[in-house]
């Protein structure tokens, strides 16, 4: 799977990556990535290849795909159960280390109302405990929407270094699957920040949500500060946001 996706980061469209050092520097188990998320499963891939490159000693690159042969396999990610069983191909994604988990809030597209199954909470936990475990907190590939606070609990749980990570560019690059490559020349990019420092024990559940959502630059004050006008401007600048080989 590394062979067949590295293309999409590193021909038909570039990747910039910031913060390879940092993936050498936390613990081999017991670590959250947080992040935004714009497709189902092109965020997650990307994250692989930088995450696996920057443990073979890459600085902020993922050329010469030689670290795919010994790659770290306990990285795992969280998903929806819907959306893993949807297909052969979806299962297979799901075999090569997804959590899956029910929804408390969509399925099939549809609000429901369930109540959370401790099961999926353990399965995260056990993640956790041996490896390193990849999360959308939002939990829908839409942009500003409220993150979950079931995020919080299992950080307060499980008392994870949380890691946030930004990413742009995936959206314009590929249709929300993630699988087809919808435009060429996109530039991509992927933010690893420091760990964040959370007060496990005495922080509340509002407060560290709101710091996860400064940290993946999701927060509504993000919105407030900009006007509308050139935000819509800076998606227009975005859409010819492109790379040329020098």
């Amino acid at each position: 799977m590394g062979i067949v996706t590295h293309q999409r980061y590193k021909g038909f469209n570039k990747l910039e990556i910031e913060g390879s050092d940092i993936i050498r520097e936390i613990p081999e188990t017991n670590v959250l990535f947080v992040s935004n998320h714009q497709t189902y499963f092109a965020d997650v891939a990307a994250m692989l290849h930088v995450f696996n490159a920057s443990l073979h000693g890459r600085d902020d690159t993922i050329k010469n795909i030689g670290y795919l042969w010994r790659p770290k396999l306990n990285i795992y990610y969280v998903a929806a159960a819907e959306t893993m069983k949807k297909s052969l191909l979806t299962k297979i994604f799901a075999y090569v280390g997804s959590i899956s988990i029910e929804r408390t809030w969509r399925a099939e597209g549809q609000d429901v109302t369930r109540q959370v199954k401790m099961s999926d909470i353990t399965n995260i936990g056990l993640a956790l405990n041996d490896g390193w475990v990849i999360t959308f907190p939002q939990g829908t590939t839409t942009p500003w929407k409220p993150l979950r606070k079931g995020t919080a609990h299992i950080i307060k749980k499980y008392k994870p270094l949380v890691v946030p990570v930004v990413i742009d560019g995936f959206r314009r690059s590929f249709d929300k699957k993630g699988l087809l490559i919808k435009k060429k020349g996109i530039l991509q990019s992927i933010v690893i920040k420091e760990p964040l420092e959370i007060d496990y024990d005495n922080e509340s559940v509002e407060s560290i949500i709101e710091k996860l959502e400064y940290a993946i630059e999701q927060h509504p004050s993000f919105l407030k500060v900009i006007p509308k006008e050139e935000l819509l401007a800076y998606a227009e600048r975005h859409k010819k946001r492109k790379w040329r080989a020098p």
